[in-house]
């Protein structure tokens, strides 16, 4: 029995080390690649299947959605040309009204397609300061760019949704995924 058990959680726990120490703000310290959507499932309390574009609509019934980050929720973005299946993107925390550090994957390009990236800062653009065009820091050109992406906003987990006018401790950071679904394929 004890065997077994340990067989059964040291892959976990050793992910717990290996994560702990990987360096914040970078790149996820491993070689299997991720797509967004099956990464923000695995770090999130937001469990939705399909392309990262359909989340918006597959949340409504399930969970709360709205236009205040809050850390631990998702932020969708909208299906565009250059973003054929949307993208997500967890909310590690609010900087400020206008800007948010998240945790996703699978935003770069060539060398860093698949990779995980942590505490990127997002910062919204729109005119409303309603999050409904963001544009997303990006490392290899030290720089936010000049693309502005749609979303749809955010979406909570369980209980997560902002009170308009009530301070709200911080939700804990999202779980780290554990190593067998490191290899996971896109969604």
């Amino acid at each position: 029995m004890r065997k077994t058990l340990a067989r059964r959680f040291a892959p976990a726990l050793l992910t717990g080390l290996i994560l702990a120490v990987a360096p914040l703000g970078g790149a996820e310290a491993s070689r299997s690649t991720w797509s967004c959507v099956p990464f923000a499932r695995s770090v999130s309390d937001i469990n939705l299947q399909g392309d990262a574009w359909r989340w918006w609509d597959a949340a409504v019934g399930h969970y709360q959605r709205g236009p205040q980050p809050v850390p631990g929720s998702v932020l969708v973005f909208q299906r565009t040309r250059a973003l054929s299946r949307g993208h997500v993107a967890v909310v590690r925390s609010v900087e400020s009204g206008r800007k948010i550090l998240v945790d996703h994957a699978n935003w770069g390009s060539g060398a860093g397609k698949g990779r995980v990236d942590r505490a990127v800062a997002i910062v919204d653009v729109s005119r409303n300061n309603d999050w409904s065009r963001v544009r997303v820091w990006y490392s290899p050109i030290n720089d936010y760019g000049t693309t502005d992406y749609p979303t749809h906003g955010f979406i909570y987990p369980q209980g997560g949704a902002p009170v308009i006018g009530v301070a709200m401790a911080p939700l804990p950071l999202p779980k780290p995924p554990l190593m067998s679904q490191l290899a996971c394929c896109p969604a």
